[in-house]
């Protein structure tokens, strides 16, 4: 049963220097004619499976690059062509000084209830640095805006390891993101991705980072300072207050399937994981003649459903239920990767504790590690 859909929206008014999610640069691109393009998707796709969503998630991109008018005809498709649960999480991602009052009631209005500000940090100067437009004044005029309308779940993402900073300056950037009282947090260490402007001067070797040492710091201040400050580590990148965790999130992690629609989504649908075209003509032209934009479609075997199981599951905190993973698959994680186990065991990367496969700290700084041990060992 599938439970989640994410939607992406991929225009934007500026590209950041580390962004390589697919986006177009807004102005001059045909967003009615792809919000007609991303309907007839949904509609295509909920014809055939029609299944009561418990989190909606639209991302980009920039989502709220769009008009306010545009804004309330996305939620009339979403809420048109899609049933979601009465308490269903529904979030839309937004950048600090992006949602005027026509944007934010359109939002409010049509139904959403979390939004999702691309915050990063509150140094203005190392924001201009990223490629940011916003400003820390920006994050706090919205927060307080979204407040006043009626918002009462809102997270916010930072991230870390960025070029020219400190542990000191994200230690500032922490305690002012602090004095917002939100609900959730993400926290993210720069990863240099191909085909971005921090790609390429780092090639020419333009581009100084604080180095291995000071990102594990920086990590462990971002756990330490989130902690005290009540807001519990559920994943690797997440935080939140009782009652806050992402539903969405939570879904990718417990390798459930989701709808992915819009250029360049994913989603995992009846067993296949499966990817749409990027570039906004090769998305939009099947579906004029009414065929899904369909890049990719993976039949999911049964060796990667259980190795996504543990790469997936391993990232929260609760990691995995043995009980679980054999009742899903019929096989014993203590048998299939017996070597892998005992060797990450010995290096106190990961635990068994009641009957879970979990990280212990020490193995949230090398989770992508961990997670590699367990693929292609079957």
């Amino acid at each position: 049963m599938i439970k989640a859909a994410y939607i992406h929206i991929p225009f934007c008014e500026h590209i950041c220097h580390y962004c390589d999610f697919n986006k177009v640069f807004l102005k001059g691109q045909p967003v009615d004619e792809y919000l007609d393009a991303l309907e007839k998707e949904i509609k295509l796709t909920a014809a055939k499976n029609q299944h009561t969503l418990s989190t909606v998630f639209v991302g980009g991109g920039t989502p709220t690059s769009l008009n306010a008018k545009q804004l309330e005809r996305l939620c009339a498709i979403i809420s048109e062509n899609l049933v979601l649960d009465k308490n269903a999480e529904y979030t839309f991602e937004a950048n600090p000084g992006d949602l005027a009052p026509d944007k934010l009631k359109a939002l409010y209005d049509g139904g959403v209830n979390r939004l999702s500000f691309g915050v990063q940090s509150f140094n203005d100067e190392l924001l201009q640095r990223i490629g940011r437009t916003h400003r820390a004044k920006d994050v706090f005029s919205s927060v307080e805006a979204a407040n006043r309308i009626g918002f009462d779940n809102i997270s916010i993402d930072l991230m870390y390891s960025l070029p020219g900073q400190t542990v000191e300056d994200f230690a500032a950037t922490l305690k002012q993101a602090f004095t917002l009282d939100i609900q959730h947090f993400s926290g993210y260490s720069l990863i240099i991705e191909p085909k971005t402007v921090f790609y390429n001067l780092l090639r020419k070797g333009k581009l100084l980072t604080p180095g291995e040492d000071a990102e594990a710091t920086m990590y462990r201040l971002l756990m330490e300072e989130m902690e005290k400050h009540g807001y519990k580590q559920y994943e690797i990148s997440n935080f939140a207050k009782d009652g806050y965790e992402s539903i969405h999130n939570i879904t990718y992690w417990n390798n459930a399937e989701y709808y992915g629609f819009g250029a360049g989504a994913h989603g995992y649908v009846n067993g296949y994981r499966r990817s749409n075209f990027g570039p906004l003509k090769k998305y939009m032209e099947p579906l004029a003649e009414g065929n899904l934009p369909l890049l990719d479609n993976h039949k999911v075997t049964r060796t990667e459903q259980m190795e996504e199981e543990l790469f997936l599951g391993l990232r929260k905190n609760s990691g995995v239920s043995l009980n679980s993973f054999k009742e899903k698959y019929n096989q014993d994680i203590e048998i299939l990767f017996a070597d892998e186990l005992k060797g990450l065991l010995e290096r106190g990367l990961i635990s068994m504790d009641d009957g879970n496969l979990k990280l212990t700290y020490d193995g949230r700084f090398l989770g992508n590690e961990v997670f590699q041990s367990f693929i292609g060992i079957l």
